[in-house]
């Protein structure tokens, strides 16, 4: 497979796109139809694959890499391109982690029998198609082929320019794993082209394409939004906050905001704003704002916040609701619960909100009021993550409400179907 962007544009290019997409199409149709044992059968092919592969994979993923780097990207887009040895070895371990989890596909949702005697059942079914586009994270190659192909699913995948190499190798070897266990290897398809434009046609083909899933910047998500004729589901952005609250155990407060900040600053779920209750915060923040600067962390607070810790710079309107995705962090001083609440509710992107607090009430009062995909009580907001939450893995985490919230594991990869089981009956 090589990348044929430069030499296709307009109309060959949607036509290129449409033919690649038709083939995956007629592909899935027999993975639609696959036994548990043989979709888990192929499952174990890529994990076995990607261990077999680990040269060639670190091979073109150091030339992504260097490229990105010598492009002048920044230091977290790097660690999301980043696949090397330990993280193919995760990679391969959470493809196991899918085995093992229940086929949704077929699951009985609902039995009922009616008063004629006919029995109604809603039974879980693949949605189709999956149009799965993604930026600098080559990971999502194998994540996004083990879910559809364990959930029946079809999938065409769209990665970006900055990853294609990686992308290639990894998608060969979800492609020769199903040929091992004589399904069609189109049933997993990389577009073969580099070219933004492809996106544009891909998520226009309506009656092909039965769900487009858009995972990267804000920006690309809303350019999918804005051009697709299918539906999308949506992940704009993760701003995820912390409060602490009045009493909080600082020891925890602070382990709770060094994890989600600076464990892994460029991923979605990292901790962008820390909140804190004025009441408490001249014994709060001293020692959490002191462990984040150690860290290497740049410190972004309101006044109140600074008066308490003049080490920080100060917060303009822009820092409060803003993506980092570096280890930036915003930090504000609030008005107890209530002014978080209403922080949030003005600033958060529904993604991951967390709370450190010793307060039964509070904590409830949290996971009632707080509208977001995922809220967590002391702990960190990391752990929003499908192999974290028991998924095996994910497509991306939505921030919509429809068709799905959180997380994008096997089920969330299923729509139903109604069957009725009569015995002769007619509507009278």
């Amino acid at each position: 497979m090589t990348a044929v962007a430069s030499t296709l544009t307009g109309e060959a290019l949607e036509l290129a796109v449409r033919e690649n997409v038709q083939n995956a199409k007629i592909a899935m149709r027999g993975l639609a139809l696959a036994s548990t044992e043989t979709k888990n059968a192929v499952l174990a092919a890529i994990a076995d694959g990607l261990r077999k592969s680990v040269d060639a994979i670190a091979h073109a993923n150091a030339k992504d890499v260097a490229d990105a780097a010598e492009k002048g990207a920044d230091p977290s887009f790097i660690d999301r391109l980043i696949l090397n040895a330990p993280r193919i070895e995760s990679l391969a371990k959470s493809v196991e982690d899918i085995i093992r989890l229940p086929d949704p596909c077929g699951r009985l949702i609902e039995e009922r029998v009616r008063p004629n005697g006919m029995v109604v059942q809603r039974v879980a079914v693949p949605i189709g198609l999956i149009a799965m586009v993604y930026e600098a994270r080559p990971n999502v190659t194998i994540d996004v082929a083990a879910l559809c192909i364990k959930s029946g699913n079809g999938a065409v995948l769209k990665g970006g320019r900055e990853a294609f190499r990686t992308s290639q190798v990894l998608a060969q070897v979800a492609g020769e794993a199903l040929a091992s266990q004589g399904l069609n290897a189109k049933a997993v398809t990389l577009l073969p082209f580099t070219d933004r434009a492809a996106v544009r046609a891909l998520v226009r083909l309506d009656g092909l394409v039965d769900l487009a899933i858009p995972r990267g910047g804000e920006a690309l998500i809303r350019a999918v939004v804005d051009e697709a004729r299918v539906p999308v589901v949506q992940h704009y952005k993760g701003v995820c906050h912390l409060y602490v609250d009045r009493g909080a155990d600082v020891a925890m407060a602070t382990e709770l905001i060094l994890n989600g900040k600076m464990q892994r600053p460029g991923t979605c779920n990292s901790t962008e704003c820390l909140l804190v209750d004025a009441v408490d915060a001249a014994r709060l923040l001293p020692p959490m704002l002191e462990a984040l600067t150690r860290a290497g962390c740049e410190l972004r607070a309101c006044e109140v916040a600074r008066a308490i810790y003049p080490q920080a710079h100060i917060a303009t309107s822009d820092d409060w609701g803003h993506e980092f995705l570096a280890p930036t962090l915003a930090v504000r001083v609030v008005d107890g619960l209530d002014g978080a609440l209403r922080h949030i509710a003005q600033y958060g992107s529904g993604h991951t909100e967390a709370i450190c607090t010793p307060h039964a009430n509070h904590a409830m009062r949290w996971r009632h009021e707080v509208d977001a995909a995922c809220v967590a009580v002391n702990a960190s907001t990391r752990f929003h993550d499908g192999g974290e939450l028991g998924l095996g893995a994910e497509m991306g985490i939505a921030t919509s409400r429809l068709h799905w919230r959180g997380p994008m594991g096997l089920e969330a990869l299923t729509t139903m179907k109604w069957v009725i089981v009569g015995d002769g009956q007619v509507r009278a």
